[in-house]
Order: structure tokens, then C-alpha cells, then sequence
């Protein structure tokens, strides 16, 4: 199985970018992971709608430049459907028994995400209804791919 997680803006900070590679070596048994940081648009204090609008659309443009015509996507958005991480197992373990071999897992910037990317995406789940920053989502987000084989595997994972 093959996992993309598409993400806009960049790491900066080491505590998460050493989380990620922990959860890249752990995942590397299990299934080949890609990440893709996308650059973000400069959003200026005080933004109405219109431009949040235009910001949302460009980085959402180089998001669907990204995705493979293949891929099953999931956006990460809070309207989404809430799972735990048994439903995520399952989910993920139905797509790969179904040939659904890549999946795209979208993770948006600042402002979330454009219509155009939430209409492509297959479907959409949200973690929680509170707002994360994107750099900690992709950890999130890491660690729950992680758990979600251990799960498949029956291998013990803490709880």
C-alpha cells in the first residue's frame, strides 16, 4: 500500500520534523509513505472573505496538481466524518482489500481548504472538531496510519 500525504507549508520546527521521521521509519514495515509540503500563500492580517477565497484556490490548485489521477483522496478537514482509530483501521484496510493501492491523505493550510480540493477528495474526515495547527496534524495523522496497522496486524500498540 502506498500513502501520500499532501500537505501546504513547511516545517520548521525540529520537534516535528524529528516526530515525523520517527513515524516514517515506523511506517516503512508496513507500507511506502511519501510526504509533499506544498508552498503556502502569504496571507495578509486582515483578509476579507474574497481574498481568503483566492488564497484558499491557488494553494488548492497546487494541491490537485499533485494528485495522481489513481489516488483515492482523503481531505483532512474539520467538516468531515469523525472516526476512531478502530473505524480508520477498518477503512484503510477495506480500501486496500477493494485495490484502492494509493492513498492521498490532504492536509490545508492556514485557512483550510479550497472547494475544488473538497470536491475531488473521495471523502472527507476530520480528527477533531478543534483547529490544529498543519504541522502537528501531519504527526497526527502519522501516528494514526501507524496505529491503524498495528490494529490491522493485531499487534499491540498502546491505548
Amino acid at each position: 500500500m502506498r500513502f501520500t500525504c499532501i500537505a501546504v507549508g513547511k516545517i520548521k520546527e525540529k520537534f516535528y520534523r524529528d516526530a515525523l521521521e520517527e513515524y516514517r521509519k515506523r511506517l516503512s514495515r508496513y507500507c511506502k509513505l511519501e510526504i509533499l509540503e506544498l508552498p503556502d500563500e502569504k496571507t495578509l492580517e486582515g483578509a476579507g472573505a474574497a481574498e481568503e477565497a483566492a488564497v484558499r484556490e491557488r494553494e488548492g490548485g497546487r494541491i490537485l496538481k499533485a494528485i495522481r489521477e489513481d489516488a483515492y483522496v482523503i481531505a483532512l478537514a474539520i467538516e468531515g466524518k469523525s472516526l476512531d482509530s478502530v473505524e480508520l483501521s477498518q477503512k484503510l484496510d477495506n480500501l486496500g482489500i477493494s485495490g484502492r493501492s494509493h492513498i492521498v491523505f490532504v492536509i490545508g493550510g492556514s485557512l483550510g481548504l479550497s472547494q475544488a480540493v473538497m470536491e475531488r477528495a473521495d471523502e472527507a474526515i476530520s480528527f477533531s472538531r478543534m483547529t490544529f495547527p498543519h504541522q502537528l496534524m501531519r504527526v497526527i495523522l502519522l501516528e494514526q496510519v501507524y496505529r491503524s496497522f498495528r490494529i490491522m496486524k493485531g499487534e499491540p500498540y498502546h491505548k
